[in-house]
């Protein structure tokens, strides 16, 4: 069972999706949840099918005192690399909260201090606390949806199975029809990119 808050105050929880896609911005939500939130299926987005994070998602906007999202693009990803690129995208998320939170708790082991608003990193902490897996299941949905958009103008790649993830048939289409504007160029896109044929 997942714990409502690390501390009793007024706590944001923020997590990313799409850190190691090919193509596609990375999405980061975060979500101030009430003290006494309960759910039964919510868990880490990983662990959930995508019917229950769709479930999901309009309880999770609705119950929320305030929660936000963020799409950082592959150019900027490019060029700030996507680690900064990862933890701009949960700031750019808590800008969008129409409460500042107290303390700010965020998945993995990487942050930067946002403003002056102390944080704690927690491993594993979209299968912990509910405010991170509850920003998981955001930052998935919504980067889902984008993706599902950006098919429509490049069917070819499948983006809206994969979701630009580096699938086998995602990679055969590089290798086919080459890279878009919405593939990360600092990614190895193809396995053999960085082989030299002598």
């Amino acid at each position: 069972m997942l714990k409502t808050q690390l501390y009793n105050t007024n706590e944001a929880g923020t997590d990313e999706a799409g850190r190691g896609c090919l193509a596609g911005p990375v999405t980061a939500a975060a979500i101030i949840l009430p003290a006494n939130f309960k759910n039964e299926i919510l868990n880490d987005s990983k662990l959930l099918t995508e019917k229950k994070r769709l479930l999901l998602k309009p309880i999770l906007e609705t119950k929320a005192i305030t929660y936000g999202v963020a799409h950082i693009q592959p150019k900027e990803i490019d060029e700030i690399n996507i680690l900064n690129a990862s933890i701009l995208a949960m700031h750019k998320a808590i800008d969008q909260l129409q409460h500042a939170p107290e303390f700010i708790i965020v998945d993995g082991n990487r942050f930067k201090p946002y403003k002056k608003i102390p944080h704690e990193c927690i491993i594993k902490g979209d299968q912990k606390y509910m405010s991170i897996a509850a920003a998981s299941v955001l930052a998935k949905t919504y980067r889902d949806f984008y993706m599902e958009e950006l098919h429509k103008e490049y069917p070819m790649y499948n983006w809206k199975k994969n979701k630009g993830y580096p699938t086998k048939e995602h990679r055969e289409a590089i290798r086919k029809y080459g890279i878009t504007k919405y593939h990360r160029k600092s990614f190895k896109q193809l396995p053999e990119q960085l082989s030299l044929k002598l």
